[in-house]
């Protein structure tokens, strides 16, 4: 009854994982979408009643924290979501026909684990590299001198360096409009990252009490037999 129960909220928190992680994929995608299309184009800046383009990128620009990201998004659809689909019908089959636990649902439990360490490693890595170049600033006496060069100044995240432009008197009001929703969409797959790994580890432990409750029930079923045969053999005697 207990590993039923656990089956269920299995199935919920795989559900809820796998929309989480669809949506962290999409958002991440939209960010690099932005960086190969219009984030890549020069901006053009006003300064001192005169204007100058600023490249869309500065020369050093961080994104491994956007690649794990992606990472973890893809192993949570595919691995954990499609994969665990497939790991509980197998299991399914498997204690209804032999009793047992398939080897496909042990080898999924161990992924839901890494899927979460996965998941760990991009928030921590993603909100330490955020906060630790979120103080840097644009020179524009520089970056005017520099251009149409990259500003090579600092290393930048996306997030960093996109509201720092963003912040600049920039000629067209289009641009801070559509800055502003790109911004929204880039700390969007930040801040989901932390329901993102709350939902992993929710469905890591789940997975792994439910192993040992079948295990322990199992267990409980093999040794009753043994435990009845002193009674029939008494009853043998009598």
């Amino acid at each position: 009854m207990a590993s039923s129960r656990l089956m269920k909220a299995i199935y919920v928190a795989l559900f809820l994982l796998y929309v989480d992680a669809a949506i962290s994929l999409s958002l991440v995608s939209s960010m690099v979408a932005f960086l190969h299309g219009r984030g890549g184009q020069p901006f053009e800046v006003r300064r001192l009643g005169s204007f100058f383009d600023l490249p869309g990128e500065p020369a050093h620009l961080l994104t491994d924290h956007g690649h794990t990201t992606n990472a973890a998004g893809g192993t949570g659809v595919v691995l954990v979501g499609f994969g665990g689909l497939l790991a509980l019908w197998l299991e399914h089959r498997s204690r209804a026909k032999y009793g047992k636990t398939s080897p496909f649902y042990y080898l999924w439990a161990l992924i839901t684990i890494l899927s979460w360490l996965l998941t760990l490693t991009a928030l921590i890595y993603t909100y330490v590299l955020t906060n630790r170049h979120s103080d840097q600033g644009i020179d524009l006496a520089y970056a005017e001198g520099n251009a149409p060069k990259p500003y090579p100044r600092d290393s930048w995240t996306p997030e960093n360096w996109y509201t720092q432009v963003n912040s600049l008197s920039l000629v067209h009001s289009d641009d801070h409009d559509m800055l502003k929703k790109k911004l929204r969409s880039m700390r969007g797959w930040r801040y989901n990252l932390i329901p993102f790994m709350i939902l992993g580890f929710i469905l890591m432990v789940l997975v792994i009490v439910e192993l040992l409750s079948f295990r322990r029930s199992r267990g409980r079923k093999t040794e009753q037999p043994f435990e009845e045969r002193p009674h029939e053999s008494a009853h043998l005697v009598a």
